[in-house]
């Protein structure tokens, strides 16, 4: 499939200004938070349907009743408007009732991956100051692996598909799905939430970028409101769409895309607890799904099932998400049929500005017709020496067409405007470190995404990758900084570098590691295996080793990266000894026994 004729700008900007009209309906200062806007959709789609999970369904009123019922078994357990109370579920509807019922007490929210235990669990429960736990039990394993603090409440909702042992379920102090069953089922009162407005904190996501210690990106009420109204004019969402929202929904593109469009227009929203290459398009066509959150790594593996005879026989029609290669795209759309609207973004969870792309130019993450008329610029910046190109007076320089730079949004701080704002994240340092001033002038302030883009004579904008030491793989950011604080200490370990490295056949960067370690001391795999995956998700743990001899070797360490990147983990290029991890054997095996094509990653 070749790109259509280039689109009028014009054209194009008409269809941005009706975001950009969706996103000023709100005010920080409004008394219409989440609560209502979930109150509201209850009662105009009543008996439509809102989740669906396997072969349960809830229409909205159900739906409602059931948040109400979380929100009144709050209340009388204390929970008050303004506490924190963290929560860990994979997808299903559990999720979304108790989410939503802590929503109408106005407490804050914290998602908690699913995927992560130990010292980032930890981290995040201080991190946010949460008082309270709500773990699904299909999640129960992470905690009790875990030395949590011992001052907090936790409480379990059961799981009737992954239970665990009558032991394990002890460590709670409460069922909270049996307390729920028996509270009221009516809208708690609007005094429960009283002083609460749209500008205050609904809840905090932990940016991808989970390793070791991550970030606790703030989203406000007012955030998921204007997502949900920007999201529904972008794409004309309708009570009649369904949505397949498998990726997690403790990450904003579910629960802030697909979760506040869903509500806003009335669609419904099937969840899975994860994403099923077999099984993807079968739920597509039994569920009527029509609007799909996509990351770029699930569409390059359905392109490698095997062609059916009904591959063009489907309903789906909108796909929302980023990461989508050209190569990807065209394959996708020769395949699946030429039907789709698909609508590549750029930006980020705790992100100020963002692109997106509304005229299915193939490859591109959105088009800035006019640069006037957005808060977003790319600036110049020298990846070599990792440091911005500044002017004569110290300013920061635009980049001119075809040129790579860091995208940046202008923080917007005026009174009760919510739009260009930048929220930030628990940690005030964080914050400040993700803020350039004085950028273009003296006193201004902007926000940095750490994202390389270019855009081209047509103002179309294409994403090139991360700045600095962050990779991205398995669809999650990872920061090698991050990854090398947490695996310093490593037994007998003098030092480390950690980089991303390209393998064959697989999106992104896979994490390697290359490790000098004290005299004498020889490397021992299998403790290395258990010491990264107890500290670090399974996608931030490195997937390559590399023995080095000595950190003089290349000089200064940290400035030859880009060699080591190079080199990656081909033995033709490396002498050092190599290691891939085997999570079947968990272990690092040697990489030199394998033959060639044994390296490259299914």
């Amino acid at each position: 499939m070749k790109n259509a004729p280039i689109v009028p700008r014009e054209v194009t900007q008409a269809k941005l200004d009706i975001r950009s009209r969706a996103a000023q309906h709100h005010r920080a200062s409004q008394t219409y938070t989440m609560a209502e806007r979930i109150e509201e959709s209850a009662a105009r789609f009543a008996e439509r349907s809102c989740l669906l999970y396997g072969q349960e369904r809830y229409d909205y009123d159900q739906t409602n009743r059931r948040i109400n019922q979380v929100a009144h078994a709050a209340y009388g357990q204390g929970l008050r408007c303004g506490d924190v109370v963290a929560m860990c579920f994979e997808n299903r509807p559990a999720f979304m009732f108790v989410w939503l019922g802590l929503v109408k007490l106005g407490v804050r929210v914290v998602f908690l991956n699913t995927h992560i235990s130990g010292k980032p669990l930890v981290h995040a429960l201080e991190e946010t100051a949460a008082t309270h736990v709500l773990i699904g039990e299909e999640c129960l394993e992470l905690f009790a692996a875990t030395d949590v603090p011992d001052n907090l409440h936790y409480w379990i909702w059961p799981d009737a598909e992954r239970p665990v042992s009558a032991a394990l379920r002890q460590r709670c102090t409460l069922d909270f799905e049996q307390l729920s069953l028996q509270a009221a089922d009516t809208n708690p009162p609007a005094e429960w939430r009283a002083g609460l407005v749209a500008g205050d904190t609904s809840v905090y996501i932990f940016t991808s970028g989970t390793t070791g210690l991550p970030k606790a990106a703030i989203i406000s009420h007012a955030r998921w409101l204007i997502t949900g109204d920007v999201m529904v004019a972008t794409i004309n969402a309708t009570q009649d769409d369904c949505f397949y929202c498998f990726l997690p929904l403790y990450h904003g593109a579910a629960s802030l895309s697909a979760g506040a469009t869903a509500f806003t227009s009335g669609g419904s929203l099937l969840l899975r607890r994860k994403f099923s290459r077999s099984e993807f398009w079968s739920d597509v066509r039994r569920h009527n799904v029509t609007i799909c959150q996509y990351v770029g790594e699930i569409c390059r593996f359905l392109l490698t099932v095997p062609p059916q005879p009904n591959d063009r026989e489907h309903p789906l029609r909108k796909m929302i998400g980023a990461g989508m290669a050209p190569e990807v795209w065209n394959q996708w759309v020769s395949r699946f049929g030429d039907v789709f609207d698909i609508y590549e973004g750029w930006g980020s969870t705790e992100s100020n500005a963002n692109t997106i792309n509304v005229d299915n130019r193939i490859g591109s993450c959105g088009r800035v017709p006019f640069w006037e008329k957005t808060n977003l610029r790319l600036v110049r910046y020298d990846t070599d020496n990792d440091c911005y190109i500044r002017d004569e007076n110290g300013f920061l320089q635009l980049c001119e067409v075809g040129e790579v730079g860091e995208a940046i949004g202008m923080i917007i701080d005026i009174p009760d405007v919510v739009g260009g704002r930048f929220e930030g994240y628990t940690s005030k340092e964080a914050t400040e470190k993700k803020i350039l001033r004085n950028v273009f002038k003296a006193g201004d302030a902007w926000w940095s995404s750490g994202d390389l883009l270019r855009y081209d004579e047509d103002g179309y904008c294409w994403f090139v990758d991360r700045m600095g030491d962050t990779f991205r793989w398995n669809s999650e950011n990872v920061s090698t900084t991050e990854v090398a604080d947490t695996l310093g200490d490593f037994p007998g370990l003098e030092a480390i570098t950690v980089y991303g490295v390209k393998v064959e056949g697989a999106e992104g960067r896979a994490g390697m590691a290359a490790l000098v370690l004290q005299p004498e001391v020889e490397f021992d795999p299998e403790a290395f295996y258990a010491f990264s995956l107890e500290r670090l998700p399974r996608y931030a743990a490195p997937l390559f080793v590399r023995i080095a001899p000595t950190t003089d070797m290349t000089g200064n360490y940290k400035l030859r990266k880009v060699d080591l990147q190079r080199q990656g983990y081909d033995s033709t290029l490396v002498s050092d000894p190599l290691y891939k991890r085997d999570d079947q054997l968990k272990t690092y095996v040697p990489l030199q026994v394998l033959q060639p094509q044994e390296k490259a990653l299914a």
